[in-house]
């Protein structure tokens, strides 16, 4: 990561925070690592992202219906899930910096030095001992045995003084009622993702909504995971909010569902305003995919930080109701009126993380411009999800302009997200909502009082229209439906 993507991130966040949109999470005490809140900017373009995604999933597929499960869910859940047993990152901590690293990533960051140095073939060795890394002595003593092999440092002291590996579950552990039952080692936990609550309740939704196979299962709710490496602002946090979609379908034609589901989710993306050539699809190898998956693939984005990904589109086969079914005894299958024929579903998965979204939307739509010998900070994005559709500017703070421009808001605010402002210079008032990426500017001026006409300022172009005030809700509208990055 070069230093001047650092700074273009660090200009992000300072923005963020500056214009309402993300806060550290309680900042008077000091702040919590990688826990943040959402101003007023922030909580709307989450929500606009929320609904273009809920409208995407379930207007647009009549054959694909709502849920909100619960966080907390049956313990035997998670077990039957696999997240008991397998949810865990192999962790190594620095002993004088005490900081924890995972032991994987780190033999990652010296395959890539190897690489960058032109040391192939040692760079082939170390790949090679890292992909069977389990295979020898155990997944935490061969990842031990290749970093005192090649005595991988330490990033932040430069020490060479690690601990053990060993394997650092994920999932956040908590006592269900007012008093714990002495003994009891059990638990519950807070749900580190949002789709075994649609996978527990298919037959619930089967039986209760009408649909058959074909049909999927959206949800939008908060998860957990008690990510040992939590930052990066908003990309990695311990508490997130997922926006998931299961795809319910008969054997044999999950292939072709999976495809039309990993194209119609890169389509959402570039409907979102997100320039294409800052997307890309990333298919998994077979080797290294999970557990459950007969394909994966993810959408990534060219953020600061590199390429990430946010979203992934996974095949996950029949593993989770066939889990399901073994360890709750109820029966998962379903009955296909089409072929006559009774199967365990295929699941095709879309999961996107709402935190990492909203960056991607940020961090897209954020530009400098020298205007007149200054920079102009601007979000360019699309007016659909702009916090603040339309800025209403009496030209000056006298009663009749403030009456004109009243009005108009009123009429606006219902079609539109208004905010009227008339403290400050024009010029200062337009480049507030430049920064919260007000897509357009209505100003009311003198002369609109005489021929009742208002100046329609474009974020993009800092272009003026003059238009008339009764033709302003239709000529913002068309403004809007027309947009393109």
């Amino acid at each position: 990561m070069s230093i001047e993507h650092l700074q273009q991130l660090d200009k992000i966040v300072s923005l963020s925070k500056a214009r309402g949109f993300i806060y550290p999470s309680s900042e008077i005490y000091g702040g919590l690592g990688a826990v943040y809140d959402y101003g007023p900017m922030g909580v709307e373009l989450r929500r606009n992202i929320r609904d273009h995604w809920w409208k995407a999933m379930t207007r647009k597929h009549a054959n694909i219906v709502g849920l909100d499960a619960s966080i907390f869910m049956h313990p035997k859940v998670w077990e039957a899930s696999g997240h008991v047993d397998g949810f865990n990152d192999p962790m190594i901590d620095d002993k004088q910096s005490k900081r924890r690293y995972r032991a994987d990533h780190l033999i990652e960051g010296l395959i890539t030095k190897l690489e960058k140095d032109g040391k192939h073939d040692q760079a082939a060795k170390v790949q090679e001992a890292l992909d069977t890394a389990g295979s020898r002595k155990g997944l935490c003593e061969d990842l031990e045995d290749i970093i005192h092999e090649y005595q991988i440092k330490s990033p932040d002291s430069g020490a060479f003084d690690w601990t053990a590996v060993r394997q650092f579950n994920l999932m956040f552990k908590t006592q269900f009622g007012a008093v714990a039952a002495a003994g009891d080692n059990d638990g519950i936990y807070l749900r580190p993702e949002t789709a075994q609550g649609i996978f527990v309740n298919m037959k619930n939704v089967m039986d209760t909504s009408r649909v058959s196979i074909p049909f999927g299962i959206a949800q939008i709710g908060k998860a957990f995971r008690n990510e040992v490496v939590a930052r990066q602002f908003v990309f990695r946090m311990r508490e997130f909010e997922q926006m998931e979609m299961q795809y319910f379908v008969a054997p044999g034609t999950d292939e072709e569902a999976y495809d039309a589901w990993l194209e119609k989710r890169m389509n959402w993306h570039l409907g979102l305003g997100i320039r294409k050539e800052h997307l890309r699809v990333a298919p998994h190898p077979e080797d290294k995919l999970a557990h459950y998956a007969r394909a994966a693939a993810d959408i990534h984005y060219q953020f600061p930080i590199g390429w990430q990904e946010v979203e992934g589109v996974h095949n996950r086969t029949d593993f989770d109701m066939t889990r399901h079914q073994e360890f709750s005894g109820k029966k998962m299958d379903v009955f296909d009126q089409a072929t006559q024929s009774k199967f365990i579903p295929y699941v095709i998965e879309t999961s996107i993380g709402l935190d990492r979204c909203m960056l991607m939307v940020l961090c897209d739509a954020y530009r400098e411009e020298e205007v007149d010998g200054e920079v102009r900070t601007v979000l360019k994005m699309h007016p659909a999800l702009a916090p603040i559709q339309v800025g209403i500017f009496p030209l000056v703070k006298k009663p009749e302009l403030q009456e004109v421009a009243s009005k108009l808001e009123a009429t606006l605010s219902d079609h539109f997200t208004v905010l009227k402002d008339a403290s400050g210079s024009i010029g200062k008032r337009y480049r507030r909502l430049d920064e919260i990426g007000t897509p357009y500017c209505v100003t009311v001026d003198f002369d609109g009082l005489e021929d009742q006409t208002v100046t329609i300022r474009d974020r993009d172009t800092m272009q003026q229209t003059r238009v008339s005030m009764d033709q302003v809700p239709s000529v913002l509208r068309q403004k809007m439906d027309t947009w393109a990055p």
